[in-house]
C-alpha cells in the first residue's frame, strides 16, 4: 500500500487507527482454546468485528514466534485474513548487518506480504537500507520509545560539531546539543523518504511531537501508548497529525482484551469504534 492509498483510506473511514494483534494464547477467551488454532480464531473474530473502523493492523511477532512453527502458521493464516484496503505491518523490530537485514526484508516483503516492518536503526544505514530497496513499502524506524529503558538512551544529549565560513579568511568552530533520538531522525530521514519511511513515537511521549513534527514534518508516524499504557489519542492528534494525517495510532490491549468472555469481540468492536468516532473529530 502506497501513501496515496494509506491517505485516501483515512479520508474515506475518518479514522487512522491501527488494531494491535499482540496476541497472546495465555490471554484468549477460554471457550476458544479447544479450537485446532485458537490464535487464528481470536485474530479472525478481532479483525472481523474492528475492520470498519481502523485502516492498518499491526502483528507483533513476538507473540507468534513463541509459540514455533504453530505460531509462524497463526500468522500468515492471520496476515492474509485482514482485508486487502488495509496496511500490514510486521512489528519484528529487525535490524543487522546489511546482508542478514536482506534476509529479514526478504522474509516480511515477499516470503509474507506485509506492507511495512518495523526496524532498529543503531546499527547505521546498511542494516536499514535493504528495507527501503522494495518499492510501495514501508519501513518504519524506531525513533522515540515510551517504555521507561529509552531514557537511558535515546534523551541523551550529544554534541554536534560543525564548521562556519564567515568573511574573515579564516574558519570558525563551534558544537551544538541535540538529544540522541533527534539525531536519529535528522539521519535516517535522509535515508529514504516519506513514500517509504515510517517512525515510531510513543504516546506517552506526546509533549516531545512537536517538536518532532519540525524535524519530520511530512512523514506518518506510528504511535503506540494509547489506551492500556495511557497515552492521550487528543494530545497525539493535536500535536502530532499533519495536513495527510500522518498518523497511525495504535491500540492492541485495550482492543483485543476489552472482553473475555463470550461477546469479546462485540466489546472490541464497539472499543474500536470508540477510537474511530473520536479520531473522526480531529482530522483536518
Amino acid at each position: 500500500m502506497n501513501r496515496s492509498q494509506l491517505i485516501q483510506q483515512i479520508r474515506s473511514k475518518e479514522t487512522y487507527l491501527c488494531v494491535g494483534l499482540d496476541t497472546d494464547i495465555k490471554k484468549l477467551p477460554k471457550h476458544l482454546l479447544n479450537n485446532a488454532d485458537p490464535v487464528f480464531e481470536f485474530n479472525k473474530a478481532i479483525i472481523d468485528a474492528t475492520k470498519d473502523f481502523c485502516v492498518s493492523y499491526k502483528i507483533n511477532t513476538a507473540f507468534y514466534e513463541s509459540q514455533g512453527l504453530k505460531g509462524w502458521e497463526s500468522m500468515e493464516k492471520t496476515l492474509y485474513y485482514i482485508p486487502e484496503n488495509h496496511l500490514k505491518i510486521a512489528d519484528a523490530k529487525r535490524g543487522d548487518i546489511g546482508n542478514t537485514s536482506s534476509q529479514y526484508a526478504r522474509t516480511f516483503f515477499e516470503v509474507f506480504p506485509f506492507d511495512a516492518v518495523t526496524v532498529a536503526p543503531y546499527m547505521g544505514e546498511d542494516s536499514v537500507r535493504p528495507f527501503l530497496e522494495y518499492e510501495n513499502k514501508w519501513t518504519i524506524v524506531l525513533g522515540l520509545t515510551s517504555n521507561a529503558g529509552g531514557n537511558d538512551f535515546q534523551q541523551l544529549l550529544v554534541r554536534s560539531e560543525f564548521q562556519e565560513q564567515t568573511m574573515e579568511p579564516h574558519i570558525t568552530q563551534g558544537s551544538t546539543e541535540k538529544r540522541l533520538y533527534e539525531k536519529v531522525l535528522e539521519k535516517v530521514a535522509s535515508w529514504g523518504t516519506a513514500d517509504n519511511l515510517m517512525f515510531v513515537v510513543g504516546a506517552t511521549r506526546a509533549s516531545d511531537l512537536e517538536n518532532i513534527r519540525s524535524i519530520i514534518p511530512e512523514h506518518f508516524l506510528l504511535v503506540p501508548g494509547v489506551g492500556a499504557q495511557g497515552g492521550s489519542l487528543e494530545e497525539v492528534s493535536k500535536y502530532g497529525m499533519n495536513s495527510d494525517c500522518g498518523l497511525l495510532v495504535n491500540a492492541s490491549r485495550a482492543i483485543i482484551y476489552a472482553d473475555s468472555g463470550i461477546n469479546f469481540a462485540g466489546i472490541a468492536s464497539s472499543v474500536a469504534q470508540g477510537y474511530r468516532n473520536e479520531m473522526s473529530t480531529y482530522l483536518l
